[in-house]
């Protein structure tokens, strides 16, 4: 009797909190109002806006929409809404006063935690989502885990782990001396060595594959216009990670290297800086994005000596980064597929919206320009479905300006508000 007494108690028990489950209250509704918001698809400015948002997602949006009962109101004013920015190329973990020697006496945890710091300051300047390519140790896996969980404040991240490179290339440790033997974390050589490293990265949570086609300008002993792997490599590189289901970022400047891992099948470009007619056309014909990393040139130039970067880098920053400009902007012309990126680290993170107003000098109209920080860039991630456009269903990831980015876009430069998830980051 006693047992059977027990069970119809719980049993009780067992119903009584199913029944107060399905009677809860539904999830609070939150409405965002603002006097525009730009549809980045059209370019069209929508009056009187009004964004619903339940849990982490849009529920609505439209023009005058009515706000539900209780609902919470955030009313921005005479501001403008956007989707959240998104940055294609990205490195949290990294900070530019330790492009140099100094750099050395990073270890992975300091780098993990400059990552929490910068991933903060990169949420507040209205970048709701990235793509981190390249970090030592998994640090970049580690931070994305740690925004994810709610640890930290940060942005959605896509992260690569470390970059596969060749031994002595871009991609490799090159600042310490022979007797030391260290290795970069991603460096491997031959087919059967880099289908190894593509799984182990995987393995250890990567988002997507980075490695270096060429050589690049903050290493030492290599040229940006050679190529690094060769194109069995690379398309070893490219199959086996598109076989698991992750798509690859190629570090390239120079022309041949281009050619090759976009022949390769790789998802994007990164930087670019010696394309040519050629690669443009087979960048285009196969639908290759192109990431642009250009106002760390300004940055750069004008700072490395002062952060005491190797005189051998500067000299090849001074060649190589003039002669980007006028090459990507002829891609730009040509109509080669752009994603946002910046290259932060090479320059203080927080300052991303200024690579905008490059582009816009370089020929792309503001619209352009802040497609290719929306839409263009969730179609690079594959998350069209999640981010990029202020619609139904997608992440309540928004920011909002006082002007018009569609006649300024310097606008971006200086967000007022951000929300990720329908939480606010900065108000």
């Amino acid at each position: 009797m006693m047992i059977r007494s027990m069970l119809s108690i719980i049993a009780s028990c067992v119903f009584t909190l199913t029944a107060l489950a399905q009677t809860r209250a539904p999830e609070p509704v939150v409405a965002v109002k603002a006097a525009r918001l730009i549809d980045v698809i059209t370019g069209n400015v929508v009056e009187h806006a009004v964004v619903l948002i339940k849990g982490d997602r849009i529920s609505d949006v439209g023009s005058g929409l009515a706000v539900p009962a209780g609902a919470k109101i955030i009313d921005l004013g005479n501001a403008t809404l956007l989707p959240g920015l998104m940055d294609m190329h990205t490195h949290l973990t990294g900070d530019p006063e330790h492009l140099g020697y100094s750099g050395i006496a990073i270890s992975v945890p300091r780098q993990a935690l400059y990552g929490a710091k910068n991933a903060r300051l990169t949420l507040e300047a209205g970048f709701t989502t990235v793509r981190n390519v390249g970090a030592e140790g998994f640090s970049d896996i580690a931070l994305r885990d740690a925004i994810d969980a709610g640890n930290i404040p940060g942005p959605r991240i896509a992260a690569s782990g470390p970059a596969l490179g060749i031994t002595g290339g871009h991609c490799d440790d090159t600042m310490h001396a022979p007797e030391y033997k260290i290795i970069g974390d991603g460096v491997a050589d031959g087919s059967a060595a880099v289908m190894k490293k593509v799984r182990e990265v995987i393995k250890y949570g990567a988002d997507l594959i980075k490695f270096c086609a060429t050589g690049g300008v903050l290493s030492f002993r290599d040229d940006p216009q050679a190529s690094q792997y060769t194109l069995q490599e690379m398309q070893t590189i490219v199959t086996e990670a598109h076989r698991l289901g992750r798509k690859v970022a190629a570090h390239a400047h120079g022309g041949d290297g281009i050619k090759m891992a976009v022949t390769a099948g790789v998802d994007s470009i990164e930087h670019g800086s010696y394309i040519d007619a050629e690669a443009m056309k087979m960048m285009k014909e196969r639908g290759t994005w192109l990431v642009p990393t250009l106002y760390l040139a300004d940055w750069f130039l004008e700072n490395a000596e002062r952060i005491r970067v190797p005189a051998p880098l500067i000299a090849k920053g001074k060649e190589v980064l003039p002669l980007a400009r006028k090459n990507l902007a002829e891609a730009f012309r040509q109509g080669v597929p752009i994603a946002f990126g910046t290259d932060a680290a090479v320059y203080p993170h927080g300052l991303n919206a200024r690579e905008f107003a490059v582009y816009v000098n370089l020929g792309m109209t503001p619209l352009q320009a802040i497609q290719s920080s929306t839409i263009n860039a969730s179609r690079l991630l594959g998350w069209e479905n999640r981010v990029g456009t202020l619609e139904k269903g997608k992440f309540a990831d928004l920011i909002a300006v006082s002007g018009d980015p569609l006649k300024d876009v310097t606008e971006l430069e200086r967000v007022r508000f951000v929300m990720k998830g329908g939480k606010i980051a900065k108000q």
